[in-house]
């Protein structure tokens, strides 16, 4: 197939045994890890976790990404659809409380038929921000619950870190219609059934990146319609040597400059 699934639109060949393009992932999914996670925000991990399905390969390749090996080395295994499904099923009679799909944008038109029977626990899409709504809409109906990043405020961070200047538009229009497809969020027994949760990752030095994020979050949704996770974990992370801004961990004056100011905007 030729991708244009994501916002690169590169028009990479992609075969079932052939990886192209920026993501460098063949026409089949391919899973890195599955089992439960208990470190998800608390209304997805609740007390048994989440059923997290790690799959290879990213379309923003970001500077300072932890999940290197996976994200962008490659590491993993193709599955078929049967056995994506069956994966799923195991992680339920673990006690997974939904199924949470982690960077699986760039094979969204493959994961279709697994998902085209509904589960029994939400699906969670977990994903980078950066996609296309066109990608987004074949997944109407078959996920419960979105849970982008919305990484940058501003174009230089973007381009500089993640080689995507136009991160921020693309990603909000996203988010959008992420909104549109399930609506204000809904809780059951302190647990998410339905909506959207935007994740920010404050970085070293970007805290004006940071107040834009929040700016458009609070701007665009009415108080309580969405969940917002401002996440202070940012740790320095394989060669930074071409950014030594990022070479450092959050001071604490940065992280609680960032929480003000989502506090004094009533963001939940």
């Amino acid at each position: 197939m030729i991708c244009n699934i994501c916002p690169r639109r590169c028009g990479a060949e992609r075969t079932e045994t052939y990886g192209g393009g920026f993501c460098r992932m063949p026409a089949v999914p391919v899973i890195a890890r599955a089992g439960l996670h208990l470190w998800e925000e608390p209304v997805l991990s609740g007390t048994r976790g989440s059923g997290a399905v790690f799959f290879s390969g990213c379309s923003l390749g970001c500077v300072y990404c932890q999940n290197h090996t996976i994200s962008a080395e490659g590491v993993g295994k193709a599955v078929t659809t049967e056995r994506l499904r069956e994966i799923f099923r195991e992680l339920i009679a673990q006690g997974a409380h939904n199924i949470d799909l982690i960077t699986a944008s760039h094979f969204v038109p493959f994961l279709l038929p697994a998902l085209e029977e509904p589960l029994p626990v939400p699906v969670v899409f977990n994903c980078g921000g950066y996609e296309r709504v066109e990608t987004l809409r074949l997944l109407e109906g078959k996920v419960q619950i979105w849970l982008p990043d919305l990484k940058y405020g501003l174009e230089e961070p973007a381009r500089r870190y993640s080689h995507a200047p136009d991160y921020f538009p693309v990603s909000t229009e996203a988010i959008r219609e992420m909104f549109r497809q399930v609506g204000p969020c809904r809780m059951e027994d302190g647990l998410l059934r339905q909506g959207v949760v935007i994740r920010h990752l404050v970085l070293p030095g970007q805290l004006e990146s940071t107040r834009r994020v929040i700016d458009w979050v609070a701007r665009t949704f009415p108080k309580g319609a969405v969940l917002f996770s401002l996440m202070s974990q940012y740790t320095p992370w394989g060669d930074l040597s071409a950014f030594p801004e990022l070479d450092r961990r959050l001071r604490r004056g940065e992280m609680e400059s960032c929480a003000d100011y989502m506090r004094n905007l009533d963001l939940p």
